[in-house]
């Protein structure tokens, strides 16, 4: 069974070196567990959706929860679903400085990335404006 799992986050350490850490381990271990998805990032924030096997996933978010990488870390939306959003990414990348703000102030009262202030059907669709206009970098 598949499901689809959306969180937030802060980021302890928002240097460029350690956000390259966690979508590398993303790159190297997600395709081995059937994992796909999208890592949103900006202003320490990240917003990620994951889909795969619901064992799969639920067994990553609890890595996430543990990962001393992460702190503040809130499940914003959990389904099982028919089909994946993400298939065609092991864990794409939205760069949200190359993104129009207007795509942001579309789902958010500010022109920046805060998961923590709407619903996470508000999010996984920003999340699905990003990657209709081609804001998602780093397909599988």
């Amino acid at each position: 069974m598949l499901v689809r799992l959306l969180y937030a986050s802060r980021a302890v350490d928002t240097s460029a070196a350690a956000i390259e850490a966690i979508l590398t381990q993303s790159h190297q271990h997600n395709p081995g567990c059937g994992i796909t998805g999208v890592l949103c990032y900006g202003a320490g924030v990240f917003l990620q959706a994951i889909e795969g096997g619901r064992h799969a996933v639920s067994a990553l978010y609890g890595q996430i929860q543990r990962d001393p990488r992460h702190c503040d870390v809130q499940l914003l939306h959990y389904e099982e679903i028919t089909e994946r959003r993400f298939g065609g990414w092991t864990m794409g990348q939205v760069n949200l400085s190359r993104v129009n703000h207007a795509i942001l102030l579309k789902y958010c009262e500010k022109p920046e990335l805060d998961p923590y202030a709407v619903s996470g059907q508000v999010s996984l669709a920003l999340l699905e404006e990003l990657m209709a206009t081609a804001s998602i970098i780093g397909h599988a």
